[in-house]
């Protein structure tokens, strides 16, 4: 079940709230904040690097990185990243490949772009100093609605609803959201509904966090997509998709579409232990990340390596590789090929071209697949 599919806009605040009531048990929907704050407190997470400040600075990269990305996974690269980037104007005033090199390997290219940018509207625009706001923080790259209240909610107590897929997929099994949260109606039935549950203006601040971190805590620890563990939950008792046994049916799932599977070939160009590496332009795939020089097809692989003053006739192949990005996969047919020239007869070198000695790999920002295709190659020559 969901709320009318009428624009959130069209109906008066009153009218949302009895909307609600209609739909949700009026009991459930007065509890659930009081409920998910205790269980938070009890039970939730309380040690994670980027809990327990006000920082708008840690919080906001901590969020920015935690977008589709795991915990575990994020925490090694928020430290590296603070170590390196103290703090929002350092970030905003080092150049760009050093905070790509860092980001690589952490998916999703695009947030790490706009975290950069970010950055520097942050320290040019606005003094180094984050909006305290939910509509200033969204005006900035990169920052959506709900990453937004999380920012606002943790760093300034604002007390501000999040949405992303931990709490879409909470709010979907414990009241019977119906449908993809991905789709427009639903996911703005869901916002009504995730407004609705904020504490309310008796609430500390503290009280405000703690139910924000809950939801987060919640969908990560307990209300997983694949294995929820429904017995630890506090709403055990009123979740609609425990006690109908729809664990799996709630949330929908996206409807599926068939994956487009793309093909590219990339040329390893070796003199002697060092590779040549290509900046892919800005936008796009990969953007702004180093990686091999491409092709269509063989034979304009060939000719690239020409180009670059290659012996074509110690062309061989490597092991092809499969990546998968989220709507597409893509098949890499790498090709190997030796210098037949001394570099120094090399066509003159641009500025999206660099000679990398496979050792020094790490100072570079290079896609997952690419990098993994690079240490085995590295691992070969030793």
């Amino acid at each position: 079940m969901y709320l009318s599919t009428a624009s959130n806009d069209t109906l008066t605040s009153a009218a949302r709230q009895a909307a609600l009531k209609a739909t949700y048990p009026v009991e459930l929907l007065a509890s659930f904040a009081p409920r998910l704050i205790a269980w938070q407190r009890v039970h939730g997470r309380h040690d994670l690097p980027w809990q327990n400040t006000r920082d708008a600075y840690r919080i906001w990269l901590s969020e920015i990185m935690l977008q589709q990305t795991q915990v575990s996974t994020v925490i090694p690269y928020y430290a590296r990243f603070l170590e390196r980037f103290p703090t929002v104007e350092a970030l905003a005033s080092a150049p760009v490949d050093d905070v790509m090199a860092l980001w690589a390997g952490l998916g999703y290219y695009t947030r790490a772009r706009n975290l950069y940018r970010c950055a520097q509207v942050v320290a040019e625009q606005h003094g180094g100093q984050f909006p305290r706001t939910v509509e200033g923080l969204a005006e900035l790259p990169g920052i959506g609605r709900s990453t937004a209240a999380a920012i606002a909610s943790f760093a300034f107590g604002a007390r501000e609803t999040i949405l992303d897929g931990n709490v879409k997929r909470v709010l979907a099994r414990v009241f019977g959201v119906e449908g993809f949260p991905g789709e427009k109606r639903v996911e703005n039935g869901m916002w009504t509904l995730a407004e609705s549950l904020v504490p309310d203006a008796s609430a500390t601040d503290a009280d405000v966090s703690s139910y924000t971190q809950g939801l987060m805590d919640l969908g990560a620890t307990l209300c997983t997509r694949g294995k929820p563990d429904c017995e630890r939950c506090p709403f055990a008792d009123d979740c609609v998709a425990k006690t109908t046994n729809r664990q799996r049916q709630l949330p929908a799932s996206r409807p599926k579409k068939a994956v487009p599977l793309r093909q590219t070939w990339m040329l390893v160009l070796m003199d002697g232990d060092s590779v040549m590496l290509e900046k892919r332009p800005p936008s796009g795939i990969w953007g702004g990340l180093w990686s091999l020089p491409e092709a269509a097809d063989e034979a304009a692989l060939v000719t690239r390596a020409e180009g670059f003053g290659a012996d074509v006739a110690t062309v061989s192949p490597l092991a092809p590789l499969t990546h998968t990005f989220t709507h597409f996969k893509l098949d890499i047919e790498p090709r190997v090929a030796e210098l037949a020239k001394k570099r120094g007869a090399l066509v003159a070198q641009e500025a999206d071209t660099a000679w990398v000695p496979l050792r020094e790999i790490d100072a570079y920002g290079v896609p997952a697949p690419v990098r993994k295709l690079l240490d085995g190659l590295r691992g070969s020559l030793i």
